[in-house]
């Protein structure tokens, strides 16, 4: 599969740009900003700098939270072999993607990235990238509803969920608040994976947060849907399985021994992570 899927045609493209609202910010364009992209509008920038008024750390959060990615996803295709890739939540495309990671490694990896956000859509054809050896595709579908995700045919088309898949859900979980069941939907796309696939998540918490903080973000962010998550709630989406060491620290401590330093403290990053296998 190529840059070539329908998804990303001109016609499709067009009818999604209409439901783009840039008059309210949005939490994919607003990473962009934080992460210093041009995918962003007025809006965006002034709810992710009203956040970075109350968290002057956001800005080191987001870029944290990616190079997490990148070495997570090093880790899965270098250390545990993995050739096939389910990363929910795309957003929007940057340095270091995942089938660009995987693919810089085993040219033959096989990615597929969901996001509903007609933003990232516009962007497919940079998800769609792939080597000759290798695949990518995008789904059009809602974390919330992972019957859809795991029906899909370009899903069956690009990956086999007979063989172990690296199932990415990097800086999603915390748009979907409890009353949606978070942890429904997480479960329903791990059982559908097979023994030695594994779950690689991040999720931003309010631990090192004092209330202050925490009341600020809480009325800069009020436009978006939030919910911080401690340890305790945070480390619930991976029972059961097997926790790849160090476990559940902060983003900017996971295996960041070849990383500048110095290094982010828990707080100033806010952000847990994790990588664990499914048995």
């Amino acid at each position: 599969m190529s840059g070539q899927d329908p998804v990303s045609s001109p016609a499709r493209t067009d009818s999604w740009s209409s439901k783009i609202d840039t008059s309210v910010a949005h939490p994919a364009r607003r990473y962009d900003y934080w992460l210093g992209g041009k995918d962003n509008f007025a809006a965006d920038r002034e709810s992710g700098d009203a956040v970075a008024a109350a968290f002057p750390t956001v800005r080191t959060s987001a870029i944290e939270n990616r190079r997490f990615l990148r070495r997570a996803v090093a880790y899965l295709a270098r250390e545990a072999g993995l050739r096939q890739f389910l990363d929910v939540g795309t957003g929007i495309p940057t340095a270091d993607n995942t089938h660009q990671v995987a693919q810089a490694i085993a040219p033959q990896s096989r990615i597929v990235y969901v996001d509903n956000d007609p933003i990232v859509l516009m962007h497919a054809r940079a998800l769609l990238t792939s080597t000759p050896e290798g695949a990518t595709a995008y789904l059009d579908a809602d974390l919330r509803d992972p019957g859809r995700i795991l029906g899909d045919p370009q899903l069956a088309r690009t990956i086999d969920l007979s063989r172990p898949v690296g199932l990415m859900l990097v800086a999603i979980l915390h748009f979907v608040k409890d009353a949606d069941d978070p942890y429904g939907a997480v479960s329903r796309l791990v059982s559908a994976m097979p023994s030695g696939s594994y779950l690689t998540i991040t999720h931003a918490t309010n631990d090192h947060m004092p209330p202050e903080i925490l009341a600020a973000v809480g009325d800069a962010d009020a436009q978006i849907p939030f919910q911080f998550r401690s340890r305790e709630e945070f480390g619930r989406f991976l029972d059961g399985m097997d926790l790849v060491p160090p476990g559940i620290v902060s983003v900017a401590e996971w295996r960041a021994e070849n990383e500048a330093g110095p290094r982010p403290s828990a707080a100033e990053t806010a952000v847990y992570g994790a990588v664990a296998r499914i048995p």
